[in-house]
């Protein structure tokens, strides 16, 4: 089956992913099967996505129930569970904002690309459009969200790109670049694909605080760090920052395709300034409800943050272990890394794992990525670590 699979995709799937060929065929929580009947705990939850577990039973009903009632009607009609879920996310979030509803991370980054364009137009004397990022950033794969993304080489063969955006080299090189086109700086509080790299809490305030009295905007991408993955409902509650603009994804769907993007500038964008024929539909904000639902009672009975400290006590435990492989432990919360020594021996644990039952991630250049589902068990995580533990000792 596996072979057919290959050569089925070989002739029919555009090649842009280095595939496992593995085939899941079932899940449940953490753990997942192949077609041999192999079972693997998963530490990747679809890259942060599967939030509250595969097949959870109470999304699972929600999409069944929404999908048998009305699933797509279009934004030329009112939604009630997309104005319900954006209620929830403005309440959750503690700030003073509005919704927009698309369907990926990098629609969600989008949006806030426009929303600070057309303010940069609109408010004050002159014509704002520069976006100032960071190196090793990571905004997306449309063409603008691409062109935000500070890696390079990601810019390979598909410019002409929009033009205004500028890369510092790090958070104190920002307010350098500041000039009077700048109408906004975006920034993951936690750099995903760039190493799980978290930022400096007061180097955060204070830019947040400069960026403020210059009437700039603060954009914070939350596609991987929102939803609880970081403690709280928003890493920027973590940080203790009120940013302008911020965007979700990931996580809120629990593996429904969904985007947000927020912002507490509600005057600017009007009717036909954007839009989305799926965003929001029936089906994406009833799983999204469901989502916020399991969450915010975890998180409100205190069975969250022990989940976060009985996995954080586990990495800690191997990272101190195997101190001759990894270098550093970076990360908070269910987004964690290991540093390791080499490029080569990252993809050898990561191989090893999988061989093992394991599912883990690589990130940057040499980070062992940890993304597991916000409900993992204690079995899980035990049987987890265990895995990665005879893996890393076979090495």
């Amino acid at each position: 089956m596996q072979n057919s699979l290959q050569d089925l995709e070989n002739r029919y799937i555009i090649p842009t992913y280095g595939r496992n060929y593995t085939n899941f065929v079932s899940a449940k929580n953490a753990t997942i099967k192949d077609d041999k009947e192999k079972d693997y705990i998963d530490f990747t939850s679809g890259i942060g996505v599967v939030s509250v577990g595969h097949a959870n039973d109470i999304v699972s009903k929600a999409i069944c129930d929404q999908a048998s009632s009305i699933m797509h009607i279009s934004n030329l009609y009112v939604i009630e569970p997309q104005v319900k879920c954006a209620e929830r996310i403005v309440k959750q979030s503690g700030f003073d904002m509005q919704c927009f509803f698309g369907n990926s991370g990098a629609e969600a980054n989008e949006g806030a690309i426009k929303i600070a364009r057309k303010y940069g137009e609109v408010e004050g004397e002159s014509k704002r459009y520069k976006i100032i990022t960071l190196d090793k950033s990571f905004h997306g794969r449309t063409i603008t969200a691409l062109k935000a993304t500070g890696q390079e080489a990601m810019h390979n063969y598909f410019g002409p790109f929009p033009d205004g955006f500028a890369y510092a080299e790090d958070i104190d090189s920002v307010e350098k670049m500041i000039d009077d086109h700048t109408v906004a700086v975006m920034i993951e509080l936690v750099q995903g694909e760039g190493g799980v790299q978290p930022l400096d809490k007061q180097k955060v305030q204070a830019l947040a605080k400069m960026l403020k009295a210059k009437d700039i905007l603060l954009i914070v991408d939350e596609v991987q760090t929102g939803v609880y993955r970081t403690g709280e409902f928003l890493a920027s509650n973590v940080y203790e920052i009120e940013p302008d603009i911020i965007t979700l994804a990931k996580g809120l769907g629990g593996g429904v395709p969904i985007g947000v993007v927020m912002t507490s500038k509600k005057d600017v964008l009007k009717a036909g300034d954007h839009g989305s024929t799926f965003g929001g539909n029936y089906l994406s904000t009833a799983a999204a409800n469901a989502v916020m639902d399991i969450l915010s009672e975890a998180k409100d009975s205190g069975e969250l943050d022990r989940t976060f400290i009985k996995f954080e006590t586990r990495l800690e435990d191997l990272y101190k272990k195997y101190d001759k492989i990894f270098t550093s432990s970076v990360g908070f919360g269910l987004m964690r890394g290991l540093r390791v020594r080499d490029a080569q021996t990252l993809s050898d644990i990561i191989s090893k794992a999988h061989e093992n039952g394991i599912l883990v991630l690589k990130a940057g250049r040499n980070t062992l990525r940890f993304l597991p589902p916000l409900t993992i068990s204690d079995t899980e995580i035990s049987e987890g670590f265990k895995r990665l533990d005879e893996a890393l000792s076979s090495l």
